[in-house]
């Protein structure tokens, strides 16, 4: 059963900005030969190291995790495989891609039913590239909250 959505399609999800340099960088194209949902998790865990929109340094393109997170979009997760991700007990990455999803994807009456286990999540990491640590609690508060959506440059509602 699919995750029940806002209805807005894939190109409203996310600032269209975001989204045109996403579908136009050389990994996301990369991504298409990925078929299952098991590829993109393991492809989070080898290479998300942070979950900002955009890359650090010199190169502003759009960041690793956000690609994977719209090669989720495309796949049309399911109510399991979203227990899977936000369960999931080898990269807090994963965990969070998860409550990204959610968060742009799903329809806000169902938001909280999701968040609502995890706002006192006491597992840590570093979301951002600056290595500050928080707790995925404190993540999925801010997500809910709506104090990181400036730095998601997303059009969530």
């Amino acid at each position: 059963m699919e995750i029940q959505t806002s209805g807005k399609p894939i190109d409203m999800l996310m600032e269209k900005v975001l989204c045109m340099n996403i579908l136009s960088s050389d990994y996301f194209k990369e991504l298409y030969r990925m078929k299952t949902y098991h590829e993109v998790i393991d492809e989070i865990y080898n290479q998300v190291d942070h979950v900002e929109p955009w890359m650090t340094g010199n190169c502003r393109g759009p960041s690793t995790a956000f690609c994977l997170l719209y090669k989720f979009f495309t796949m049309k997760l399911t109510v399991k495989q979203m227990h899977g991700l936000l369960k999931h007990p080898d990269s807090p990455y994963i965990r969070a891609i998860g409550f990204l999803y959610l968060r742009y994807v799903a329809d806000p009456k169902i938001l909280w039913t999701w968040y609502e286990p995890y706002l006192k999540d006491d597992e840590e990491f570093s979301p951002g590239s600056n290595g500050r640590m928080t707790t995925m609690g404190v993540y999925v508060r801010d997500l809910i909250l709506g104090q990181k959506l400036c730095q998601l440059a997303g059009q969530i509602s």
